[in-house]
C-alpha cells in the first residue's frame, strides 16, 4: 500500500504544465484551460482583457468514494473553429448565428486509469464547458454523489437570486451582494413545495453586475438524462460550486452509463446588459430540431376557464366539495355539484364566444376532468385518469361549437405530481386529445413528486419531462409545462416545448402578497434565459378587492404594463388571462392584445437593467409590423426610444398604449392613454412609465 502511494505521489510530482488558451471569434472572450501540480483540472476566463472567472476547479465526486477531481493528466489537446446559421421552427428572430471557438482536453485520471474529456466552447457572449465520458471498462456505470464545477467570481458582485430549492422555482427574487446571500430569508409561503436546501444554496441562473460593469449570467444547457444545477456560495471567497438536486437515492444524484455526457455550464457575459438578453448561446449549444415534420407547430394566444380560479369569491377546479373520493368506484354523477364549478359547458362556451369574435386562437380550460376534490397535498398515487370530464362537461357539444367558430381547444393534464399514474395513463390521455381534435396540452405537477422521494429538478423527473415531450411531438401535440425543471434551451431540439411556467408567475398576485414590480425585469436576466415562459400576462382588473371586498392582495404592475409584458416576456404562447367581462371594460387597450404577435422575424433589444428596466423591439413573423414593450420597477422612469431599427424611407403609424399622468401601480393602477404619431427611422419618442408602469406601442407602415 505504501509503495503504491509512493508511485502515485511520484507520477503526480511529474505531472507538467500545459496551459492552454481559446479565444471567443472576436477575441472579446478568452479562457484558459490547465491542471496544477496535483492533477486537478481549472480554468479561468476574461472579457476584453477583465477577470471574470479567476482559476476555478472542476469535477466529480463519485458515489463509490473515489475522488474524480484530481490526480488527472492531458494527455490530449483538440481545438476547432466552427459557424453556421440555422433557422428556429419559431422564437425571437428569423434566423441565428452559431460562431464558436472549441477546445477539447482528454485528461487520464492516474489512480483509475481511466478517462475524461472536457469540452469547452467560447462564443463572443458565452463560455461553456461540459464533462464527456466515453465508453471504458472502469467506469462502465457511474453513481455520481456531486459535480464539482466552480465558478470564482472575483469580487461582491451585485447578484438577483432564488433559493436553491429541487421541488420549486416559484419564488420572489433577491437582490444582494453575493455575500448577502442567505437562502432562508427567501419567502415560501405561498409554495406548497417548500424546501430550502441550505442557507447558502441558490437556484441557477444567476444574474449579476460587477462594480466594473460586467454583467455576469451562470447557467446550464441542454439538460438531460442528468439533475439541475443548483450552486453553492462561499461567500466570504465569492465562489460558486455546483450542488446536483438530488433524488430518491441517498447519496447519489445521478447514474450514468457510459458513453455519457453532462448538461453545458455557462457563463454568459458582455459589458452590455442588453447582450445578455440578445444573447442566444444556450440555444446554440443544443442539439438541432429532433422532430422530422413540425407543421402542427404553431405558436398561437389563448383565453382560458383558468384566472377566474384564482382570483377570489369566484370559480372552483372542483365539482363538488366533498373529499375522499377514490378514482375508480366513485359515481361522479352522484355528487352535489358546489355552483362554482368553472369547467361547465355554458361557460367554457363563453369564451370560445369571446375568442372566435376577437381572433384569439384557442380556449384552455382547468378542471374539467375527475379528481380535483381530494388531492392537493396528498401525495395520492391516482387522482385523475385525464379522460373522464366532470358531469357538467359536455366533450362533444364544446368540440363541436368551438369548431363551429373556428377555435382550437388546448387540454389540460394536471398529475398532481403522480407521475407514475401519468405515464401509465399517457397514451390514453394522448388518444382523447387526438380523438377530440385539441391541439396542444398544458401539464402541471403541483405537489410532491410520487415516485416519493424524486424531486422535480432530479435525474429521474428531467427523463420524464423528456419522455413526456417527445410523445407529445410524436403524436403531433404542443406542450406547455407547468411547475417542471426550468427549461434550458430544449425548444431547440424539441420546438413542440413551447412554453414551461418554472417560476413564480402572474397567478401569485391573485392570492398572495404577490409579485413585486421589479419581478418582471429581472425574469428575463434568470429564468427566460433558457426558454420562454407562460406567464398569463394581460389582467386588467387589478386590485382582488374588486372581487371581494377588503382584499389586500392586487396585480404589482399598472395596466399599461401589463400590455408591455406581451412583449418583454417572450413566448410563443401568450395567455389573454383575464375574465372576458373584465376586458369588455376595456376594449381600446384590449386591442393592443388582439393585435400583437406571438412569433418574430427579429427582435431589438432597446435598453435593459436588470431589476429596474426592459424595453424591447421585436418584428412581426412574416410581416412588417413592429410592437415595442417597456416596463419598469416600482420606480416612475422615462424611456428614450429611438427607431433606428425601422426600414429607411417607411412611414409608421405608432399606436401608444401608456401609462395615464395619475397612473401608480398602487393606487390607480388602471389609469391609461392611447394616442396615435407618425415616426420613420431615426425618430425618437419619450415615454414617460409610472411606477411599477410600462408602455406597449405597435408600428404599422403607412401604405
Amino acid at each position: 500500500m505504501k509503495k503504491a502511494l509512493f508511485t502515485l505521489l511520484l507520477t503526480l510530482s511529474c505531472l507538467v504544465s500545459v496551459a492552454v488558451e481559446v479565444n471567443s471569434p472576436s477575441g472579446n472572450l478568452s479562457l484558459t484551460f490547465d491542471v496544477n501540480k496535483v492533477g486537478k483540472p481549472f480554468y479561468s476566463l476574461t472579457f476584453k482583457g477583465k477577470d471574470v472567472i479567476e482559476p476555478s476547479y472542476m469535477g466529480f465526486k463519485f458515489s463509490d468514494g473515489k475522488d474524480y477531481s484530481n490526480w488527472f493528466t492531458i494527455v490530449k489537446v483538440d481545438t476547432t473553429s466552427f459557424t453556421e446559421t440555422w433557422k428556429p421552427v419559431w422564437g425571437e428572430v428569423d434566423s441565428i448565428i452559431d460562431n464558436h471557438n472549441e477546445l477539447t482536453a482528454l485528461l487520464k485520471h492516474v489512480p483509475t486509469n481511466t478517462f475524461m474529456m472536457i469540452r469547452f466552447r467560447v462564443f463572443d457572449d458565452c463560455a461553456a464547458f461540459r464533462y464527456e465520458f466515453d465508453r471504458n471498462s472502469n467506469h462502465a456505470y457511474i453513481k455520481v454523489e456531486n459535480e464539482v464545477s466552480e465558478f470564482n467570481l472575483t469580487g461582491d458582485h451585485k447578484t438577483f437570486w432564488i433559493p436553491g430549492n429541487p421541488d420549486s422555482n416559484e419564488y420572489k427574487y433577491m437582490t444582494t451582494p453575493l455575500s448577502g446571500i442567505d437562502a432562508s430569508k427567501a419567502d415560501g409561503d405561498a409554495i406548497g413545495t417548500h424546501m430550502i436546501v441550505a442557507d447558502n444554496c441558490i437556484q441557477s441562473p444567476v444574474m449579476m453586475k460587477s462594480s466594473d460593469g460586467l454583467y455576469i449570467n451562470i447557467f446550464e444547457a441542454a439538460l438531460s438524462d442528468y439533475p439541475a444545477m443548483m450552486l453553492t456560495i462561499d461567500k466570504k471567497n465569492f465562489l460558486f460550486t455546483s450542488l446536483l438536486a438530488g433524488g430518491a437515492v441517498k447519496g447519489v444524484a445521478a447514474f450514468l452509463q457510459t458513453p455519457c455526457k453532462t448538461p453545458w455550464r455557462t457563463i454568459i457575459v458582455s459589458d452590455k446588459a442588453e447582450d445578455i438578453l440578445a444573447s442566444k448561446s444556450i440555444l446554440n449549444l443544443n442539439e438541432p430540431c429532433k422532430i422530422e415534420n413540425t407543421d402542427f407547430i404553431k405558436p398561437f394566444k389563448m383565453v382560458g376557464v383558468w384566472w377566474e380560479m384564482h382570483v377570489p369569491a369566484h370559480s372552483s377546479w372542483n365539482y363538488a366539495d366533498e373529499w375522499n373520493l377514490k378514482l375508480a368506484g366513485t359515481d361522479w354523477n352522484s355528487l352535489k355539484p358546489n355552483g362554482r364549478h368553472g369547467a361547465n359547458t355554458e361557460n367554457v362556451k363563453k369564451y370560445i364566444d369571446f375568442a372566435a369574435d376577437n381572433g384569439i386562437d384557442a380556449v384552455l380550460v382547468e378542471g374539467w376532468n375527475i379528481g380535483w376534490e381530494d388531492w392537493a397535498g396528498n401525495w395520492k398515487e391516482e387522482v385523475f385518469d385525464f379522460v373522464t370530464p366532470y358531469p357538467d362537461f359536455d366533450v362533444k357539444e364544446i368540440t363541436s361549437y368551438a369548431a363551429s367558430k373556428g377555435v382550437k381547444m388546448i387540454m389540460h393534464n394536471e398529475t398532481s405530481s403522480s407521475v407514475t399514474n401519468y405515464e401509465r395513463r399517457i397514451d390514453s390521455a394522448i388518444d382523447f386529445m387526438k380523438r377530440w381534435g385539441y391541439t396542444g396540452v398544458k401539464t402541471g405537477y403541483v405537489g410532491w413528486i410520487i415516485p416519493r422521494g424524486e424531486t422535480h429538478d432530479g435525474q429521474w423527473m428531467v427523463n420524464h419531462y423528456e419522455r413526456v415531450t417527445k410523445k407529445m411531438a410524436d403524436a403531433g401535440l404542443m406542450l406547455d409545462a407547468h411547475e417542471a425543471v426550468r427549461p434550458t434551451g430544449q425548444h431547440r431540439t424539441y420546438p413542440n416545448l413551447l412554453a414551461c411556467e418554472s417560476a413564480r408567475g402572474n397567478e401569485f398576485n391573485a392570492w398572495s402578497d404577490g409579485n413585486l414590480p421589479e419581478h418582471e425585469t429581472i425574469l428575463p436576466f434568470t429564468r427566460l434565459m433558457g426558454g420562454p415562459m407562460d406567464y398569463t400576462p394581460g389582467i386588467f382588473k387589478i386590485k382582488m378587492s374588486d372581487y371581494q371586498g377588503g382584499n389586500t392582495c392586487q396585480v404589482h404592475t399598472t395596466l399599461a404594463k401589463q400590455l408591455a409584458l406581451y412583449v418583454t416576456m417572450f413566448s410563443p404562447i401568450q395567455m389573454a388571462a383575464d375574465l372576458p367581462e373584465n376586458y369588455k371594460e376595456h376594449m381600446d387597450a384590449f386591442q393592443f392584445i388582439k393585435d400583437v404577435a406571438v412569433n418574430w422575424d427579429d427582435t431589438k433589444v432597446l435598453e435593459a437593467e436588470p431589476g429596474d428596466y426592459i424595453t424591447i423591439a421585436r418584428k412581426a413573423k412574416g410581416s412588417e409590423n413592429w410592437f415595442i414593450g417597456a416596463i419598469t420597477d416600482e420606480n416612475s422612469r422615462t424611456s428614450d426610444i429611438k427607431f433606428d431599427f425601422l426600414d429607411a424611407g417607411k412611414k409608421y403609424i405608432a399606436t401608444i398604449y401608456a401609462d395615464g399622468k395619475d397612473a401608480d401601480w398602487f393606487s390607480n393602477p388602471t389609469s391609461y392613454t392611447i394616442y396615435k404619431k407618425s415616426v420613420k427611422k431615426g425618430d425618437k419618442l419619450k415615454i414617460k412609465m409610472a411606477n411599477g408602469g410600462g408602455c406597449a406601442i405597435s408600428l404599422k407602415p403607412v401604405e
